[in-house]
């Protein structure tokens, strides 16, 4: 996925990936790039899980609702650091 990221032109906000646990499981936050573009939530397995924010309404897709307050153990996997 980072090396994916890494092809893609820099957006503003740049694009962070983190690592938490939510709901027992190792999970993976992408976060929304540029406007209505919505966060990813992903398993280890790279499966999308959910959209937990962004889009049209600015509160994802609806299937993690619980996300941003069940969420624990942030840890910051890569950062975009490039200049958009």
């Amino acid at each position: 996925m980072i090396g994916e990221l890494k092809q893609e032109e820099p957006a503003n906000p740049p694009a962070t990936i983190y690592r938490y646990t939510y709901r027992g499981q190792e999970v993976y936050f992408l976060t929304g790039r540029c406007c209505d573009v919505p966060s990813q939530l992903f398993d280890a397995e790279g499966n999308v899980l959910c959209e937990p924010d962004g889009g049209i309404t600015g509160r994802g897709d609806g299937r993690c609702t619980d996300f941003f307050e069940q969420r624990q153990n942030e840890t910051i996997i890569w950062e975009d650091k490039r200049e958009s």
